[in-house]
């Protein structure tokens, strides 16, 4: 009888160890980071995910979604808010805003709206990095020399070759526009008429047969240029850098016309870990973190205080140097939110032509 009391005394013991190891599991804190996959995304784990992970305990979820903001904005309307935190493009953070599908920041446990970079510190999104979309090419392809200003990738005679560009009108109306001689601070004055959309149209009328892809994915332009399918692309510029870093590819860089725009953390309305949000929105905004992310993607950080934190040899490759900046124009959240939905689809039936 002792020794049958003590079996049972053992599988008790055992079975309320499983248990109490069950409860813990599933007792642990998760929260979903939600960004646009890639090189991106791949900085932000190593910068901000890892290490807040480690600091708090909490773990990462991430997923990656194209930018649609209909599934987004479903969610909160749904009551079904799947993320907590999402990456996002500037006119998106100002149009959820607007809607009301996206949560105010609160700048006071961020220390307050200075120290950031003009156009990072919106009221529903908060600036991770800056990025550029670019002009850029495979130096091989031009052994004479490759284009230096936006007009040179509407020039197809003196610089033959397949194009790639977005398929979106963003960016691709004001690089038209400053192709057909528009000053960059000119761009949204034009744009705000019908007759400056047409012009930009008309231009894009020009470049059209050149371009063999319209592609949607950031990936897509080096592997493009990597693949010899195309020999110039508008890109992202920290796509281009990692090309080059890590596959030794000879491309480079054109900054004349650089499309400079913010990614943006914003937490999604009605998430049901809100405090575990701002928590992490808080640590990533970190200055020296911020200056962590720039040793693995060449976009510049929003806290003026991390400048400073980044190693010198990097800043020339970083859209916000004083230098890439001198011909950049800075994308208008306020345009886009205002005119994106018609603009798409005006782009999308002219594409379709």
């Amino acid at each position: 009888m002792t020794d049958t009391r003590h079996g049972i005394g053992v599988a008790g013991l055992v079975m309320a160890s499983l248990l109490a190891v069950a409860t813990v599991a599933s007792a642990e804190e998760t929260m979903t980071i939600t960004g646009y996959g890639g090189a991106a995304q791949e900085s932000q784990r190593k910068a901000y995910f890892e290490p807040f992970s480690k600091e708090t305990g909490i773990k990462i979820l991430e997923e990656e979604w194209s930018g649609e903001t209909a599934k987004l904005r479903g969610m909160v309307e749904t009551s079904n808010v799947m993320w907590d935190v999402v990456n996002v493009e500037t006119g998106h953070a100002v149009q959820g805003c607007a809607e009301g599908w996206l949560e105010k920041i609160d700048y006071d446990k961020l220390g307050g709206r200075d120290g950031f970079q003009p156009g990072a510190a919106l009221d529903c999104g908060v600036g991770i990095t800056a990025y550029a979309t670019v002009i850029a090419y495979d130096a091989t392809k031009y052994p004479n020399g490759g284009p230096q200003t936006v007009a040179d990738f509407w020039d197809v005679e003196k610089f033959p070759g397949a194009r790639s560009m977005r398929r979106t009108p963003w960016s691709t109306l004001e690089m038209a526009l400053i192709a057909d001689g528009v000053p960059a601070a000119e761009l949204y004055d034009v744009l705000e008429t019908d007759e400056g959309v047409d012009r930009a149209f008309k231009k894009l009328d020009e470049i059209k047969p050149h371009v063999k892809v319209w592609w949607s994915a950031g990936a897509q332009p080096p592997q493009l240029l990597a693949d010899g399918e195309v020999d110039m692309v508008t890109a992202y510029n920290g796509r281009i850098y990692n090309a080059v870093k890590e596959s030794g590819k000879d491309f480079k860089i054109v900054w004349d016309g650089a499309a400079l725009d913010w990614d943006i953390w914003v937490i999604p309305k009605g998430t049901k870990k809100l405090d575990l949000a701002e928590k992490f929105v808080e640590f990533a905004l970190r200055p020296e973190n911020q200056a962590v992310q720039t040793k693995y993607i060449s976009y510049g950080p929003s806290r003026t205080a991390a400048t400073k934190l980044v190693d010198p040899e990097m800043l020339p490759n970083l859209p916000t140097s004083d230098e890439n900046m001198k011909t950049a124009f800075t994308v208008s959240p306020e345009f886009w939110a205002d005119h994106g939905e018609e603009l798409t689809e005006r782009f999308n039936r002219w594409l379709a032509q």
